[in-house]
């Protein structure tokens, strides 16, 4: 029953809080047809790291715009020049709550669409990997991520999903997830430098927080 509360209070405060494209959104994204890709904005322009360093908004799933959108944003992401596995929104100059993740943990490894995703709850079991971003060029460090999380979203026709992840495919999901929230990768390698942790399985990196460091 709480459960089907929790959904439900998602749901209501998803729909008062999501709205569709502003006028300069629509510019960006129909700046090109769905064969062409968008640029991926990068750290090294100040203009462009205030964007990734923004937090983002909800989007209404019935927007016109959104497919095009979606396919432009997953050209980026898949550029053979500079692919990756995943790309949020903010990275292509929109500062709404849209990503791509590939589900390394699903049979053929697709891609896919999440809308207004959320990570409700995260495990104390931690997970050490290295980590790099299209939009931080030739840049790669080890980052600590929980290695379970529990995520809610909508899919492109709006309906909403809870759905708990583990292992690879959850870092991939913090990475992005991040992004919506205006947080790099390079941050949290930052933050953690502030935490103690125990090394409880060295064949796979996992680890427990000891305590935080004082500063």
């Amino acid at each position: 029953m709480k459960n089907v509360i929790h959904i439900l209070f998602l749901l209501l405060a998803v729909s008062v809080s999501a709205q569709k494209f502003n006028k300069e959104e629509r510019k960006i994204i129909k700046s090109g047809d769905a064969k062409s890709m968008l640029k991926v904005i990068e750290i090294t322009q100040e203009k462009e790291l205030k964007i990734l360093k923004s937090v983002s908004t909800d989007i209404d799933p019935k927007d016109d715009l959104l497919p095009l959108l979606a396919q432009r944003m997953y050209l980026s992401m898949r550029d053979p020049a500079n692919p990756g596995i995943g790309i949020a929104a903010p990275q292509i100059g929109i500062n709404r709550n849209i990503i791509w993740v590939q589900r390394f943990d699903k049979e053929g490894e697709l891609f896919e669409l999440y809308l207004n995703p959320k990570i409700i709850w995260r495990s104390e079991l931690l997970r050490k990997g290295k980590e790099g971003c299209l939009s931080i060029p030739d840049i790669s460090g080890d980052v600590l991520r929980n290695y379970t999380i529990k995520l809610t979203y909508q899919d492109k026709t709006g309906k909403q999903f809870e759905e708990l992840i583990e292992g690879f495919t959850a870092v991939i999901f913090q990475h992005e997830t991040d992004h919506l929230n205006g947080i790099l990768f390079t941050d949290r390698m930052k933050d953690q430098e502030k935490v103690e942790v125990s090394l409880i399985n060295n064949e796979v990196n996992l680890y427990l927080v000891k305590s935080v460091r004082k500063q």
